[in-house]
């Protein structure tokens, strides 16, 4: 399975927590090598009413934000895995999903107790 495939069942995730509620954020992580950007933190943001997502690229001396669709946030999050990022993980209020490349950069995908009680309160708001 690629990584485009293997990470489309993730984000479907992302998008499902997103629907009912309970997405606290995402972070991407590990990197390979010592690389410029070091994390891309997502997280959910109303614009004129549209919920949408930011990222936050986190470089060693920058940060830099972008605002994205929910899907078009997929297409771009993609790009960043195995180039530089080996690993994904999904923070909601019921558990944490780790998408993680190994040294063979085979995928898994591994769920596991939950991290964060409450869900963006973004999200909460433009649910109700």
């Amino acid at each position: 399975m690629s990584f485009n495939e293997s990470f489309d069942d993730f984000y479907n995730t992302v998008k499902d927590s997103l629907a009912d509620g309970t997405f606290a954020k995402l972070t991407m992580a590990k990197t390979i090598g010592n690389t410029d950007l070091m994390n891309i933190y997502v997280r959910p943001i109303l614009q004129e009413g549209v919920l949408k997502m930011e990222l936050k690229y986190k470089f060693q001396q920058d940060e830099q934000i972008e605002i994205r669709s929910i899907d078009e946030t997929r297409d771009t999050l993609v790009n960043y895995v195995n180039n530089p990022f080996l690993s994904a993980i999904l923070f909601t209020t019921e558990f944490d999903l780790v998408y993680k490349l190994n040294k063979k950069r085979a995928v898994s995908i591994t769920e596991m107790p939950n991290t964060f009680g409450n869900a963006s309160e973004v999200l909460l708001e433009y649910l109700k």
